[in-house]
Protein backbone atom coordinates (compact mmCIF):
# COMPACT_ATOMS: atom_id res chain seq x y z
CA UNK A 1 0.00 0.00 0.00
CA UNK A 2 1.10 3.68 -1.02
CA UNK A 3 0.17 7.44 -0.68
CA UNK A 4 2.18 10.09 -1.78
CA UNK A 5 0.31 13.74 -1.07
CA UNK A 6 0.01 16.09 -3.82
CA UNK A 7 3.07 18.73 -4.33
CA UNK A 8 0.48 21.15 -4.37
CA UNK A 9 -1.20 19.99 -0.71
CA UNK A 10 1.69 20.13 2.11
CA UNK A 11 1.02 19.47 5.68
CA UNK A 12 -1.51 17.72 7.68
CA UNK A 13 -3.91 20.63 8.55
CA UNK A 14 -3.95 21.44 4.34
CA UNK A 15 -4.65 17.81 3.63
CA UNK A 16 -7.46 17.09 5.78
CA UNK A 17 -9.02 20.68 5.46
CA UNK A 18 -9.32 20.35 1.51
CA UNK A 19 -9.83 16.73 1.35
CA UNK A 20 -13.03 17.16 3.20
CA UNK A 21 -13.82 20.16 1.42
CA UNK A 22 -12.59 20.57 -1.86
CA UNK A 23 -10.89 17.47 -3.32
CA UNK A 24 -13.45 15.18 -5.40
CA UNK A 25 -15.32 12.28 -4.07
CA UNK A 26 -16.36 10.09 -7.29
CA UNK A 27 -15.15 9.24 -10.56
CA UNK A 28 -16.80 10.87 -13.41
CA UNK A 29 -17.89 7.60 -14.54
CA UNK A 30 -20.35 6.76 -11.61
CA UNK A 31 -23.81 8.60 -10.89
CA UNK A 32 -23.93 10.27 -7.52
CA UNK A 33 -24.76 8.26 -4.69
CA UNK A 34 -28.28 7.57 -4.09
CA UNK A 35 -29.87 6.04 -1.19
CA UNK A 36 -32.47 4.09 0.21
CA UNK A 37 -32.75 4.54 3.83
CA UNK A 38 -34.12 1.86 6.70
CA UNK A 39 -34.71 2.58 10.00
CA UNK A 40 -33.81 -0.20 12.58
CA UNK A 41 -35.31 -0.79 15.90
CA UNK A 42 -32.66 -0.97 18.70
CA UNK A 43 -32.45 -4.42 20.44
CA UNK A 44 -34.21 -2.99 23.38
CA UNK A 45 -37.28 -1.36 21.31
CA UNK A 46 -36.55 1.95 22.90
CA UNK A 47 -34.12 4.04 20.21
CA UNK A 48 -33.77 3.74 16.68
CA UNK A 49 -30.53 3.51 14.06
CA UNK A 50 -31.01 4.93 10.31
CA UNK A 51 -29.08 2.89 8.02
CA UNK A 52 -28.28 4.09 4.50
CA UNK A 53 -28.07 1.66 1.80
CA UNK A 54 -26.68 2.76 -1.61
CA UNK A 55 -28.83 1.91 -3.99
CA UNK A 56 -27.57 -0.22 -6.98
CA UNK A 57 -28.12 0.71 -10.52
CA UNK A 58 -30.73 -0.71 -13.07
CA UNK A 59 -28.01 -2.83 -14.71
CA UNK A 60 -26.38 -3.83 -11.41
CA UNK A 61 -25.76 -7.72 -11.10
CA UNK A 62 -28.93 -9.46 -9.17
CA UNK A 63 -26.83 -12.14 -7.86
CA UNK A 64 -25.20 -11.80 -3.89
CA UNK A 65 -22.72 -9.52 -3.96
CA UNK A 66 -19.71 -8.58 -0.97
CA UNK A 67 -21.28 -6.22 1.48
CA UNK A 68 -19.16 -3.15 2.72
CA UNK A 69 -20.37 -1.55 5.99
CA UNK A 70 -19.31 1.77 7.10
CA UNK A 71 -19.36 3.43 10.57
CA UNK A 72 -18.82 7.20 10.37
CA UNK A 73 -16.35 9.34 12.45
CA UNK A 74 -17.58 12.09 14.72
CA UNK A 75 -20.69 13.73 13.65
CA UNK A 76 -20.37 11.99 10.33
CA UNK A 77 -23.24 10.63 8.01
CA UNK A 78 -23.55 9.31 4.67
CA UNK A 79 -22.96 12.64 3.08
CA UNK A 80 -18.99 12.78 4.55
CA UNK A 81 -16.66 12.84 1.87
CA UNK A 82 -14.95 9.67 2.81
CA UNK A 83 -18.48 7.67 3.01
CA UNK A 84 -19.52 9.16 -1.02
CA UNK A 85 -15.95 7.56 -2.04
CA UNK A 86 -16.43 4.22 -0.67
CA UNK A 87 -19.55 4.39 -2.32
CA UNK A 88 -17.93 5.41 -4.83
CA UNK A 89 -15.95 2.23 -4.80
CA UNK A 90 -17.68 0.10 -3.85
CA UNK A 91 -20.07 1.00 -6.79
CA UNK A 92 -17.23 -0.02 -9.11
CA UNK A 93 -16.26 -3.29 -7.35
CA UNK A 94 -20.40 -4.38 -7.70
CA UNK A 95 -20.46 -4.63 -3.85
CA UNK A 96 -23.31 -3.94 -2.22
CA UNK A 97 -22.74 -0.66 0.44
CA UNK A 98 -24.22 0.69 3.68
CA UNK A 99 -23.68 3.00 6.06
CA UNK A 100 -25.32 2.90 9.78
CA UNK A 101 -25.71 6.31 11.42
CA UNK A 102 -24.88 6.89 15.21
CA UNK A 103 -27.66 7.59 17.33
CA UNK A 104 -28.48 11.67 16.26
CA UNK A 105 -26.16 11.82 13.25
CA UNK A 106 -28.74 11.13 10.36
CA UNK A 107 -31.01 14.19 10.83
CA UNK A 108 -33.42 13.32 13.68
CA UNK A 109 -32.44 13.00 17.03
CA UNK A 110 -33.09 9.89 18.33
CA UNK A 111 -35.16 8.75 21.32
CA UNK A 112 -33.15 7.73 24.45
CA UNK A 113 -31.31 9.38 27.04
CA UNK A 114 -28.11 8.48 25.04
CA UNK A 115 -26.40 9.56 21.99
CA UNK A 116 -23.02 7.85 20.86
CA UNK A 117 -19.47 7.68 21.76
CA UNK A 118 -16.07 6.03 20.67
CA UNK A 119 -16.30 3.00 22.02
CA UNK A 120 -19.62 1.87 21.46
CA UNK A 121 -18.57 -1.69 20.69
CA UNK A 122 -22.17 -2.88 22.01
CA UNK A 123 -23.84 -0.82 19.26
CA UNK A 124 -21.06 -2.19 16.49
CA UNK A 125 -22.04 -5.71 17.52
CA UNK A 126 -25.74 -5.68 17.29
CA UNK A 127 -25.57 -3.38 13.88
CA UNK A 128 -22.87 -6.48 12.39
CA UNK A 129 -25.15 -8.90 13.46
CA UNK A 130 -28.23 -7.72 12.13
CA UNK A 131 -26.06 -7.17 8.49
CA UNK A 132 -24.90 -10.54 8.63
CA UNK A 133 -27.97 -11.81 8.51
CA UNK A 134 -28.72 -9.99 5.54
CA UNK A 135 -25.82 -11.53 4.19
CA UNK A 136 -27.14 -14.81 4.46
CA UNK A 137 -26.51 -15.14 8.30
CA UNK A 138 -23.89 -15.07 10.57
CA UNK A 139 -23.87 -18.99 11.36
CA UNK A 140 -23.65 -19.23 7.28
CA UNK A 141 -20.84 -21.60 5.89
CA UNK A 142 -21.03 -19.78 2.54
CA UNK A 143 -22.54 -16.43 2.51
CA UNK A 144 -21.55 -13.44 0.37
CA UNK A 145 -18.29 -11.24 2.09
CA UNK A 146 -19.15 -8.94 4.81
CA UNK A 147 -16.74 -6.16 5.37
CA UNK A 148 -16.56 -3.63 7.66
CA UNK A 149 -14.77 -0.17 7.70
CA UNK A 150 -14.61 2.34 10.65
CA UNK A 151 -13.43 5.87 10.17
CA UNK A 152 -12.02 8.20 12.99
CA UNK A 153 -14.19 7.21 15.89
CA UNK A 154 -15.88 4.63 14.33
CA UNK A 155 -12.39 2.75 13.48
CA UNK A 156 -12.00 3.25 17.14
CA UNK A 157 -15.48 1.67 17.81
CA UNK A 158 -14.84 -0.83 15.06
CA UNK A 159 -11.24 -2.19 16.55
CA UNK A 160 -12.80 -2.13 19.94
CA UNK A 161 -15.65 -4.70 19.22
CA UNK A 162 -13.28 -6.98 17.23
CA UNK A 163 -10.66 -6.93 20.42
CA UNK A 164 -13.73 -7.77 22.29
CA UNK A 165 -14.91 -9.90 20.70
CA UNK A 166 -11.43 -12.00 19.32
CA UNK A 167 -12.03 -14.86 17.38
CA UNK A 168 -15.65 -14.86 17.72
CA UNK A 169 -15.75 -12.01 15.23
CA UNK A 170 -14.90 -14.21 12.66
CA UNK A 171 -18.47 -15.69 12.76
CA UNK A 172 -20.09 -11.94 11.67
CA UNK A 173 -17.55 -10.34 9.28
CA UNK A 174 -14.41 -11.58 6.72
CA UNK A 175 -12.25 -8.61 7.34
CA UNK A 176 -12.21 -5.29 8.81
CA UNK A 177 -10.54 -1.90 8.76
CA UNK A 178 -10.22 1.51 10.56
CA UNK A 179 -9.09 4.78 8.68
CA UNK A 180 -7.30 7.61 10.89
CA UNK A 181 -8.52 6.52 13.69
CA UNK A 182 -7.98 7.80 17.41
CA UNK A 183 -6.95 4.42 19.42
CA UNK A 184 -5.92 6.44 21.96
CA UNK A 185 -8.45 8.84 22.90
CA UNK A 186 -6.66 10.56 25.45
CA UNK A 187 -3.54 11.49 23.23
CA UNK A 188 -6.31 12.42 20.76
CA UNK A 189 -8.23 14.28 22.87
CA UNK A 190 -5.02 16.77 24.28
CA UNK A 191 -4.13 16.69 20.42
CA UNK A 192 -7.40 18.62 19.02
CA UNK A 193 -7.96 20.45 22.31
CA UNK A 194 -4.54 22.55 21.77
CA UNK A 195 -3.78 25.79 19.99
CA UNK A 196 -4.72 25.83 16.18
CA UNK A 197 -6.44 22.50 16.64
CA UNK A 198 -8.88 23.64 19.52
CA UNK A 199 -9.40 27.13 17.51
CA UNK A 200 -10.85 25.57 14.47
CA UNK A 201 -11.70 21.66 14.49
CA UNK A 202 -12.92 21.93 18.39
CA UNK A 203 -15.21 24.61 17.46
CA UNK A 204 -16.73 23.11 14.33
CA UNK A 205 -17.51 20.08 16.16
CA UNK A 206 -18.92 21.74 19.42
CA UNK A 207 -21.19 23.87 16.57
CA UNK A 208 -22.75 20.79 16.15
CA UNK A 209 -22.48 18.70 19.44
CA UNK A 210 -23.71 21.68 22.04
CA UNK A 211 -27.05 22.03 20.08
CA UNK A 212 -27.79 18.46 19.69
CA UNK A 213 -27.09 18.38 23.18
CA UNK A 214 -29.37 20.69 24.36
CA UNK A 215 -32.04 19.48 22.27
CA UNK A 216 -31.44 16.14 23.88
CA UNK A 217 -31.61 17.76 27.18
CA UNK A 218 -35.46 19.18 25.76
CA UNK A 219 -36.67 15.51 25.81
CA UNK A 220 -35.12 14.74 29.30
CA UNK A 221 -35.06 17.70 31.51
CA UNK A 222 -32.18 17.40 34.62
CA UNK A 223 -30.12 14.89 32.41
CA UNK A 224 -26.80 17.33 32.97
CA UNK A 225 -26.21 20.92 33.65
CA UNK A 226 -26.84 23.05 30.72
CA UNK A 227 -25.16 26.13 31.94
CA UNK A 228 -22.23 24.14 32.28
CA UNK A 229 -22.41 22.82 28.43
CA UNK A 230 -22.69 26.11 27.11
CA UNK A 231 -19.60 27.08 28.99
CA UNK A 232 -17.66 24.29 27.13
CA UNK A 233 -14.91 25.49 24.88
CA UNK A 234 -13.53 22.19 24.11
CA UNK A 235 -14.00 18.39 23.04
CA UNK A 236 -12.86 17.40 26.84
CA UNK A 237 -14.99 19.54 28.29
CA UNK A 238 -18.43 18.38 25.92
CA UNK A 239 -17.53 14.97 27.10
CA UNK A 240 -17.47 15.35 31.33
CA UNK A 241 -20.37 17.38 30.64
CA UNK A 242 -22.13 15.03 28.13
CA UNK A 243 -20.32 11.74 26.64
CA UNK A 244 -19.20 10.03 29.89
CA UNK A 245 -21.93 10.88 32.13
CA UNK A 246 -24.63 9.80 29.72
CA UNK A 247 -22.46 6.44 28.64
CA UNK A 248 -21.95 5.17 32.00
CA UNK A 249 -18.24 6.63 32.65
CA UNK A 250 -17.18 8.90 35.35
CA UNK A 251 -16.04 11.80 33.64
CA UNK A 252 -13.95 12.36 30.71
CA UNK A 253 -10.58 11.17 31.47
CA UNK A 254 -12.57 7.54 32.10
CA UNK A 255 -14.11 7.72 29.14
CA UNK A 256 -11.11 7.98 27.13
CA UNK A 257 -9.14 5.40 28.75
CA UNK A 258 -11.73 2.65 28.80
CA UNK A 259 -13.30 3.64 25.50
CA UNK A 260 -9.50 3.67 23.65
CA UNK A 261 -9.60 0.54 20.89
CA UNK A 262 -5.70 0.59 21.35
CA UNK A 263 -4.72 -1.71 24.78
CA UNK A 264 -7.19 -4.25 22.69
CA UNK A 265 -5.62 -4.70 19.70
CA UNK A 266 -3.21 -7.95 20.40
CA UNK A 267 -6.55 -9.37 20.54
CA UNK A 268 -8.20 -8.95 17.26
CA UNK A 269 -8.07 -12.49 15.61
CA UNK A 270 -9.62 -11.19 12.36
CA UNK A 271 -7.84 -9.61 9.23
CA UNK A 272 -7.74 -5.84 10.22
CA UNK A 273 -6.22 -2.97 8.56
CA UNK A 274 -5.33 0.07 10.27
CA UNK A 275 -4.37 2.68 8.49
CA UNK A 276 -3.06 6.37 10.20
CA UNK A 277 -1.14 8.94 8.23
CA UNK A 278 2.08 10.35 10.93
CA UNK A 279 0.48 14.04 10.29
CA UNK A 280 -2.20 13.98 11.36
CA UNK A 281 -3.59 16.38 13.30
CA UNK A 282 -5.88 14.59 15.32
CA UNK A 283 -3.80 12.01 16.35
CA UNK A 284 -0.22 11.98 17.70
CA UNK A 285 2.36 9.78 15.94
CA UNK A 286 3.39 9.44 19.26
CA UNK A 287 0.32 7.79 20.36
CA UNK A 288 0.00 5.16 17.31
CA UNK A 289 0.61 2.01 17.99
CA UNK A 290 3.43 -0.70 16.84
CA UNK A 291 3.52 -3.91 15.96
CA UNK A 292 3.86 -5.26 19.25
CA UNK A 293 0.83 -3.34 20.04
CA UNK A 294 -1.33 -5.54 17.60
CA UNK A 295 -1.88 -9.37 17.31
CA UNK A 296 -0.34 -11.17 13.98
CA UNK A 297 -3.60 -10.02 12.48
CA UNK A 298 -3.51 -6.66 11.94
CA UNK A 299 -1.70 -4.86 9.84
CA UNK A 300 -0.53 -1.07 10.53
CA UNK A 301 -0.13 0.94 7.58
CA UNK A 302 1.15 4.23 8.42
CA UNK A 303 2.30 6.66 5.99
CA UNK A 304 4.10 10.08 6.23
CA UNK A 305 1.42 12.01 4.94
CA UNK A 306 -2.33 12.01 4.61
CA UNK A 307 -3.63 14.28 7.66
CA UNK A 308 -7.19 13.06 9.30
CA UNK A 309 -9.53 11.11 6.69
CA UNK A 310 -7.48 12.99 4.01
CA UNK A 311 -5.14 11.44 1.33
CA UNK A 312 -6.37 13.80 -1.95
CA UNK A 313 -4.73 12.19 -4.26
CA UNK A 314 -3.87 13.26 -8.25
CA UNK A 315 -3.66 16.26 -10.55
CA UNK A 316 -5.74 19.83 -8.84
CA UNK A 317 -8.12 19.52 -7.34
CA UNK A 318 -7.58 15.93 -6.35
CA UNK A 319 -9.62 12.98 -5.04
CA UNK A 320 -10.02 11.09 -2.21
CA UNK A 321 -10.75 7.53 -4.25
CA UNK A 322 -6.77 6.25 -3.29
CA UNK A 323 -7.14 4.83 0.03
CA UNK A 324 -11.39 3.40 -0.24
CA UNK A 325 -9.44 1.63 -3.39
CA UNK A 326 -6.73 0.59 -1.63
CA UNK A 327 -8.58 -0.75 1.52
CA UNK A 328 -11.16 -2.17 -0.80
CA UNK A 329 -8.57 -4.37 -2.27
CA UNK A 330 -7.04 -5.38 0.50
CA UNK A 331 -9.67 -6.83 2.52
CA UNK A 332 -10.65 -8.42 -0.99
CA UNK A 333 -7.62 -10.03 -0.94
CA UNK A 334 -7.93 -11.26 2.60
Amino acid sequence: MKYTAPWWLPGGNAQTIWSAMCARSTSSSQAAAVWRRERWNTPDGQDFVDVDFLQRGANADASPAPLLVLFHGLEGSSGSHYAKAFADVAAARGWNFAVPHFRGCSGEINLAPRAYHSGDFEEVDWLLERFAALQGGANTVVRPPLYAVGVSLGGNALMRWAGELGSNAARVVDGVAAICSPLDLAASGAAIDQGFNRQIYARMFLRSMVPKALTKLAQYPDLFDAERLRGVRDLHGFDDVFTAPLHGFRDADDYWRKASAKPLLTQVRIPALVINARNDPFVPAASLPKAQDASKHVLLWQPQEGGHVGFTQGGWPGHVRSVPEQVTGWLAEH
